[in-house]
């Protein structure tokens, strides 16, 4: 392994065991066995670095959910959606570190225009990945820059989002997977009749 993976692998596990903002060069050096110089040379900055890392967790995560969603050829984008909101919210509690982490960068992103970019491109690949599975369960020749397909994926982007900090605050009461898909199933009913 080189020192770029060395570095990467060390701010992963770094970003589990301290946090985006308590994780210092000279950690993440002893931490790869690495130099400083290495940083810089591979990622421009430790904000760099730990960004990269980031963007593998997000990867990661978008991969173990997509895999959830597309799983079952048969089922249709409600069921593709719960599918993917179940398997989020059965992942929360072995990613609550990493969720921390990622809470933290967004928090100091404001004020940090690189941090800021790195994120929202993060979020873009994210948006469409998700995008191209929304139009694989759409089908019919859907494109996924079709709007629609990027609406749905921001939108069930959201929602992942939006659970997950319920989540980090309150665990109890973030409602379970198959009270979600009833509840999509009513709010569907509902808008049917009107």
């Amino acid at each position: 392994m080189g020192h770029r993976e060395q570095l990467l692998a060390a701010a992963r596990q770094l970003l589990e065991d301290k946090g985006y903002a308590h994780i210092t060069a000279r950690d993440l050096v002893a931490a790869s066995g690495t130099n400083l110089a290495s940083i810089g040379y591979h990622f421009g900055s430790k904000a760099g670095l730990l960004n990269a890392a980031l963007g593998m967790v997000l990867e990661e995560w978008t991969t173990q959910l997509a895999t959830a969603a597309m799983a079952d050829p048969d089922a249709s984008p409600i069921e593709r959606a719960h599918l993917t909101w179940a398997a989020h919210l059965d992942s929360l509690s072995g990613r609550r570190a990493l969720l921390v982490s990622f809470v933290e960068a967004l928090a100091q992103a404001d004020r940090d225009p690189q941090l800021r970019d790195q994120l929202a491109g993060m979020y873009a690949t994210t948006r469409r990945r998700v995008a191209s599975l929304v139009a694989a369960a759409l089908g019919d020749e859907v494109a996924p820059e079709d709007p629609r397909c990027t609406a749905v994926a921001s939108w069930v982007m959201a929602v992942c989002d939006g659970l997950s900090m319920q989540w980090m605050l309150d665990p109890a009461s973030v409602p379970a997977g198959e009270h979600l898909l009833r509840g999509l199933a009513d709010l569907r009913a509902i808008s049917e009749e009107r």
